[in-house]
Formats: C-alpha cells, sequence, structure tokens
C-alpha cells in the first residue's frame, strides 16, 4: 500500500516576500527537472540562497520526489547543514556539501543545480568532456569547468576543491558524476542547466555515428557562439524562458506555488 503524501502546512505567512518569490521559483525547478525526466529519485538537489548576511540557503526536504516538492516544504538551512526554521524532514548531506561550497565562495552564485542524468554523467566519463559539435554545446562550453571524482560528496574538505575549479564559471562538469550549473536567479541556472544537458544529449547521440563521421565547424565560430551564449542567455532565461516554463507547469500542476 502506498504511503500518503502529508501536505506541508503552508508558511508563506513565516516568510517575507522575497523569500516567498525564491522559494515559488525554486520549487518550480524541482517540478520543472521531474517534468523532463533529469531527477535521480530523491537523489539529486538544487538550492537558492535567502537574502541576508547569514547566508541561509533553500534545498529539497531528502524524501520528496521533485514532484511533489512545494515552496513551503522546502527546508532553509544554515552552511553548518542545520535547519533554521522547524520542518519534519531531513537534508541530504552531499548536497548540503557541494551547495554550501558554492553558495559560501560565490556571491553571484545564487541558485546551484545539480543533476545525474544518464547523458550527463555520460558526459561526464568521457575524457574530453564536452565536444563543440552543436550550437548548444557551443553557447556555453566557455563557462564549463571541470572537477574530478572523489567518491559521494560528504567530505566538507572537498568544498575547497570544488570552489578552486569551479572558478568564476557558471557551470561545472563533475567527472564521472554528473552535471551543476549556478547563476544569480534560478531562472538563468536552470537555463545554463537545460542547454548543459541538451548538449550532453546531443553528443552521446552524435558519437553512436563514430567520432570520424563528426563535422567539424569553421575556425571561430565556437568562439563566435560562445560570446553570443554568454549576453543572451541571461536575457533569454529571465524575460523569455523562465515566464513561459512558469506558465507551462500552471496548466499541469499548479500545487509548487502551495
Amino acid at each position: 500500500m502506498a504511503t500518503a503524501l502529508k501536505t506541508p502546512t503552508s508558511i508563506r505567512d513565516q516568510v517575507s516576500d522575497e523569500e516567498w518569490a525564491l522559494r515559488t521559483d525554486l520549487a518550480a525547478a524541482y517540478r520543472l527537472v521531474a517534468h523532463y525526466g533529469w531527477d535521480d529519485l530523491i537523489f539529486t538537489h538544487l538550492s537558492v540562497r535567502v537574502p541576508g548576511p547569514e547566508h541561509h540557503f533553500l534545498i529539497n526536504p531528502y524524501n520528496l520526489m521533485f514532484d511533489e516538492i512545494t515552496a513551503s516544504s522546502l527546508v532553509k538551512i544554515d552552511v553548518n547543514g542545520h535547519p533554521v526554521m522547524d520542518t519534519p524532514y531531513a537534508t541530504n548531506p552531499a548536497g548540503f556539501t557541494i551547495h554550501s561550497a558554492i553558495h559560501m565562495a560565490r556571491d553571484d552564485a545564487h541558485a546551484v543545480m545539480h543533476l545525474h542524468t544518464p547523458h550527463g554523467q555520460a558526459v561526464a566519463a568521457q575524457e574530453f568532456g564536452l565536444l563543440p559539435i552543436t550550437q548548444t554545446a557551443m553557447l556555453v562550453r566557455e563557462e564549463i569547468a571541470y572537477h574530478d571524482y572523489e567518491g559521494v560528496a560528504t567530505d566538507l574538505e572537498e568544498r575547497e576543491r570544488l570552489v578552486a575549479d569551479l572558478g568564476t564559471k557558471k557551470a561545472m562538469i563533475l567527472r564521472n558524476h554528473g552535471t551543476l550549473t549556478c547563476g544569480p536567479s534560478v531562472a538563468e541556472a536552470f537555463i545554463t542547466m537545460y542547454y548543459l544537458e541538451r548538449a550532453c544529449e546531443a553528443q552521446i547521440l552524435a558519437l553512436s555515428a563514430g567520432p570520424e563521421n563528426m563535422y567539424k565547424t569553421n575556425q571561430g565560430v565556437s568562439e563566435k557562439a560562445a560570446h553570443q551564449g554568454a549576453q543572451g542567455l541571461p536575457i533569454v532565461a529571465k524575460m523569455l524562458a523562465w515566464p513561459a516554463l512558469l506558465r507551462k507547469l500552471d496548466r499541469i500542476d499548479p500545487s509548487y506555488r502551495d
């Protein structure tokens, strides 16, 4: 017999308008990850920093599927991984390690996303990483860093190496592990991840025909596309794609706003 999901009590009146807006966006991102089939049961994580000097951030409750997450069920924790509001939920230690590292080190990284998709993991397992063989890959490739696998990310000492490898980039391929993006908003982190995941999927499909059959673009085209991506992605994310994605979610199931 299935265990019934207990709907969390709304905390709308316990947080600021700004925090509630962030909660709504982050809950939407979780639902969209589930919608696009990027989730890995309950085992990956998206987060967003809450305004204020404390560096608190919101992350998923560990025992909910991504299509169950709501604005009220998100857990607010400090940089030591401790909840700062009453919650019936636990959090993921590996999620805390990865996300706290980036939130503490990068003031511009308000939102962080980390996934374990089959295509993202496949590219993460390839020595050459992401190749500039599609427009989508070229748009984000210059923003991608790489971090070597060190086991399940529960070792707090790994945080320094994660931050050092990420540098000022907006995306990272975690070798043998998965993908990661960050940005000044949930919208930008999500759209960067969308581009990265689509690029990984296309690469795996293209390589199935054999690397010797790859078509190479003209010299300088990859760099041009990277510049265009850096200029256009923030506008596309915030002004165009994200509002459209929220409308899609509202048609499918608006309960993420609860």
